[in-house]
């Protein structure tokens, strides 16, 4: 095991060309080209090439054998060694010889005529709060420190089951609790667009490998927007699902009613053909859903076959509340821009008032800290997490979690112990759940009325590291986009939609669509066409876009 903080910094990315699979063309039953295009200065973004899936390009250029599986891997084990001095994206990383390994058993079982699955050859990439039984999982804690599970999650399982390779254990605030994953106890990871701002969190580690492309894919969690938030600040793709689509099992718990895994992808195809690949019911997680997971690949299609008109009757909903007071401008105007090229695609645009919007945060934050104050009771040094020795029981569990739990932690816990305690119950946590009922209607009246809402994920672009670390409620106000979706329990996608003039080439900004409760499908492919017919944009930034040809 590596931990890639050691490596040097390089002097140059341009200087190694770097293997990627060779572009195909697009249909719902052929393959899709990885070609990355470099990122258009914000003057001349003029017909851009629309991202395209990685995924599907890597098993169209395997099984023809344009590439080896080896070849693959060591191109995008370069890459994340170049880029991760800057980046801290991982907390842990295999050894290449046993990435290598897997990718020689591929080679293998494809020139030996065999079946391989779906995501053979992917590099995928896992937060450090999903279990893995080959790799430490650490939450981001010293609590954690060295921890290896007996078993690998539900969603690892899968992944690895299709063919995937992980790549690693990406970075990200302690526990999830945190919005920039400074909070992580380990480092702190850097946005790829702007190695002084923060990528988002707390998926942060996720979202930044994606972006620069150290790996194709990778698995995030969302409580409160932990996978839409760091995807808007890294101008990649990232996906949500409903409440109970994914299992949890394998999932460190924060808030386990508001808990979901996510993906990530730089395409809005690869982000549904993972979701594809982990989704289903699991016996080892009650409140997984047995509904039935459609095959999403059939929404992906090539821009080529597109109508003029091609979401020509959908009715979009764009949330008042998040373009008000208190949103950057310049997001403002990328979200309005958004809504614009919806209505050139055919949708009728109108704006929607959710009165109880404002509500989400306070209710959020109240259940969250409650749920999360019983949940991380077991790190007490005997059931889970490192001890410190004492002479007295209440001693040990008391310096064992003082000294493993960092300060956010710490607070959310004595917040959520606060709002359960006798004599606050009811005006805390249970009128908290009474605000969520009443949130959950607003959606629900909201969509009957709208196929999807649209809104920004984040109310700024990234920002730089450090400034928000003193604040805690202004760091709080960031997730005012996100956090309703997980009260409600359903499902949103977020892509890169615009700039912000800011930052050595722009900072990426992320449209939000909200749909119905397990209506991914319609989310992916509304997302999809907006993605392929957006030509005036490439999410690709200045830290690659060099060595991506």
């Amino acid at each position: 095991m590596k931990m890639l903080s050691t490596l040097q910094t390089p002097r140059s990315l341009s200087r190694f060309s770097l293997l990627l699979p060779s572009a195909v063309t697009t249909t719902t039953s052929s393959h899709f080209s990885s070609n990355s295009l470099p990122h258009a200065s914000l003057s001349d973004q003029s017909t851009a090439v629309p991202p395209q899936s990685q995924i599907l390009s890597i098993r169209h250029s395997l099984l023809s054998r344009q590439v080896t599986a080896v070849d693959l891997a060591q191109s995008y084990l370069t890459r994340l060694r170049l880029t991760e001095p800057q980046l801290h994206s991982f907390l842990h990383i295999p050894d290449d010889s046993a990435v290598l390994a897997e990718a020689r058993e591929l080679d293998r079982r494809i020139d030996g005529g065999e079946e391989v699955g779906p995501l053979a050859g992917v590099f995928v990439a896992v937060k450090d709060n999903i279990c893995t039984a080959d790799m430490p999982s650490t939450a981001g804690s010293r609590i954690l420190q060295g921890y290896r599970p007996p078993f690998d999650a539900t969603a690892v399982k899968r992944v690895k089951e299709l063919g995937g390779i992980i790549v690693g254990k990406t970075n990200l605030d302690e526990f999830g609790m945190g919005s920039t994953t400074e909070g992580s106890a380990f480092q702190v990871t850097s946005n790829p667009w702007d190695v002084s701002r923060v990528p988002g969190g707390s998926s942060g580690g996720s979202a930044a490998a994606v972006s620069a492309r150290q790996c194709v894919v990778s698995l995030g969690s969302d409580t409160g927007g932990s996978v839409r938030q760091p995807a808007s600040f890294c101008g990649v793709v990232g996906l949500k699902p409903t409440y109970g689509r994914v299992s949890r099992f394998g999932l460190m718990a924060y808030a386990s009613s508001l808990d979901a895994i996510g993906c990530f992808g730089s395409s809005v195809a690869d982000a549904g053909i993972l979701l594809n690949a982990i989704a289903g019911h699991d016996k080892f997680d009650a409140t997984s859903s047995k509904q039935d997971v459609p095959n999403f690949l059939p929404h992906f299609v090539s821009e080529s076959s597109l109508g003029s008109k091609p979401l020509k009757g959908l009715r979009v909903g764009l949330i008042r509340e998040t373009i008000d007071d208190g949103v950057d401008s310049g997001v403002i105007s990328a979200i309005r821009e958004a809504a614009l090229h919806f209505e050139e695609l055919g949708c009728s645009v109108n704006e929607v008032s959710l009165p109880s919007f404002s509500l989400g945060l306070p209710a959020y934050y109240i259940l969250a800290s409650s749920e999360s104050s019983s949940n991380l009771s077991r790190y007490d040094g005997i059931r889970y997490g490192n001890q410190v020795f004492a002479d007295e029981l209440d001693s040990l569990y008391g310096n064992s979690r003082a000294q493993g739990f960092g300060s956010e932690v710490k607070m959310r816990i004595l917040m959520g112990t606060y709002a359960l305690s006798a004599g606050y119950y009811d005006a805390y946590y249970k009128r908290a759940q009474q605000v969520r009922t009443i949130i959950r209607n607003s959606f629900k009246e909201a969509l009957n009325q709208n196929d999807i809402l649209i809104s920004p994920a984040a109310p700024s672009a990234a920002y730089k590291i450090g400034a928000k670390k003193n604040d805690p409620l202004a760091m709080y106000a960031g997730d005012i986009m996100t956090v309703n979706v997980n009260l409600a329990g359903l499902p949103a996608l977020v892509l890169p939609c615009g700039f912000v003039d800011d930052g050595p080439a722009g900072l990426p900004v992320g449209l939000q669509m909200i749909g119905a409760a397990f209506d991914e499908g319609e989310l992916l492919r509304v997302g999809h066409i907006f993605e392929q017919t957006l030509n005036k944009f490439r999410f690709v930034p200045p830290i690659v876009a060099d060595s991506i040809a």
